[in-house]
C-alpha cells in the first residue's frame, strides 16, 4: 500500500529537518564561524597598522621636507652673510675714515657664518634622519597591505566553506591567514634590519 500524499510530504519535511539540524551541529560550521571571527579581528588590527604606517611615512617625509627648508634658508642666510663680508672687506681695504668699522663688521659677518654652516648641518641631518624612518614606514606599509590583503581573501574564502559545506575552503583560508600573518611579522623584522 503506498503512502498517501500527506504522507510523503511529512515524511518529505522530517528528512529536510534532519538534514538542516545535523548542519546545525556539523563541527565544520563552529570552527569556520570561530575562525572568521578570529580573523575578522586579525585583519582589524593589521589593516589598522598599515594605516599607522603609511601615516608615519607620510609625517616622516613632510618632517624631511621641513628640514630641508630649514637648511636651505639657513645655507641662503650663509650665502648672504659671506656677501656681506665680501662687500666689507672690499670697503675695509679702502683708506676711507670708516675702514676699521668696516673691517670689524667684516669679521662678524665672517664669525657668524660658521654657526650658520652648523646650524644649516645639522637641519640636513634632521633631514636624513627622517627620510630614512618615513623609507622604514613605507617598506612596512607595503608589507602590510599585502599581508591584510590575504587576511580579507582568507576571511572570504573561509565563507566558502560554509555555503559550500566543504573543507577545503577553510583550509586554504588557514593557509592564507599563516602567510597573511607571516608577511605581517616581516614587515616590521625587515624593516628594522633596514635602520
Amino acid at each position: 500500500m503506498s503512502d498517501s500524499p500527506l504522507e510523503e510530504l511529512e515524511t518529505h519535511e522530517q528528512a529536510e529537518h534532519a538534514e538542516h539540524a545535523s548542519k546545525e551541529n556539523d563541527p565544520l560550521i563552529s570552527q569556520v564561524t570561530f575562525t572568521i571571527a578570529v580573523l575578522a579581528v586579525v585583519a582589524a588590527v593589521a589593516a589598522s597598522l598599515e594605516t599607522t604606517e603609511g601615516d608615519k611615512a607620510i609625517i616622516g617625509k613632510n618632517e624631511a621636507v621641513l628640514a630641508q627648508d630649514r637648511a636651505s634658508d639657513q645655507w641662503n642666510l650663509y650665502e648672504a652673510k659671506s656677501l656681506k663680508k665680501n662687500l666689507y672687506d672690499i670697503a675695509a681695504g679702502s683708506a676711507g675714515p670708516k675702514a676699521a668699522a668696516y673691517a670689524k663688521t667684516a669679521s662678524k659677518n665672517g664669525s657668524d657664518q660658521s654657526a650658520i654652516q652648523n646650524k644649516a648641518m645639522a637641519f640636513e641631518a634632521d633631514r636624513d634622519r627622517s627620510d630614512k624612518e618615513a623609507q622604514v614606514h613605507e617598506l612596512r606599509h607595503g608589507w602590510l597591505t599585502i599581508g591584510s590583503t590575504l587576511l580579507h581573501m582568507a576571511i572570504a574564502i573561509a565563507t566558502l566553506a560554509i555555503i559550500l559545506h566543504r573543507r577545503w575552503p577553510w583550509i586554504t583560508s588557514l593557509v592564507l591567514t599563516a602567510a597573511g600573518c607571516a608577511i605581517a611579522a616581516f614587515a616590521y623584522l625587515a624593516s628594522s634590519l633596514a635602520l
